[in-house]
């Protein structure tokens, strides 16, 4: 078991003061026992997928190191609780609703990888599963780890070299 795990976190908000729950977001995550921000792309203002008749998001990726006692599942358990302190709330009754699944929040806290981990469980996918078809992922993922090698042995940039997105200075379209 290594000392510390390596993960990268997506954070979303498209209620109220969207950066300012990132930032509120980050600070929790920060202040976790043992856990350490490393790194923060810039916070970009991104379209919104799957269901556009919304406010667009502030998004922004976070790499975090945490203890080597750490699990994926645990790790993804801490960001849950976050988002919940946060005013989240997930109904499993309506999960399966894109208008609610992809719909308006004020926190949206995603893990992209925890190491080089694979799961596929009803609770955990490792590599998430989205990220190589996100630009308001891979954007601010090449922001602060360019060289990163991705599960598909591409690099942040390469794969966003054939997706269809647009950055307009701090404006993600896609």
């Amino acid at each position: 078991m290594s000392e510390r795990h390596t993960a990268y976190v997506c954070m979303g908000s498209n209620m109220g003061d969207s950066e300012g729950h990132l930032a509120q977001a980050r600070e929790k995550l920060a202040s976790l026992p043992g856990w350490c921000v490393e790194a923060a792309s810039p916070v970009y203002l991104t379209e919104p997928q799957n269901v556009r008749e919304q406010p667009w998001f502030a998004n922004q990726v976070l790499k975090i190191t945490c203890p080597g006692h750490m699990t994926a599942p645990a790790f993804l358990d801490m960001l849950l609780d976050v988002e919940k302190r946060l005013g989240r709330v997930r109904d499993q009754a309506t999960a399966s609703d894109p208008a609610v699944r992809f719909g308006p929040r004020p926190i949206d806290l995603d893990l992209l990888l925890f190491d080089e981990e694979r799961w596929d469980t009803p609770h955990l996918a490792l590599p998430h599963p989205r990220m190589l078809e996100r630009a308001f992922v891979l954007v601010p993922l090449r922001d602060i780890e360019p060289d990163l090698i991705l599960s598909d042995g591409r690099t942040p940039g390469e794969v966003l070299r054939f997706l269809a997105h647009a950055v307009e200075g701090k404006r993600i379209r896609q």
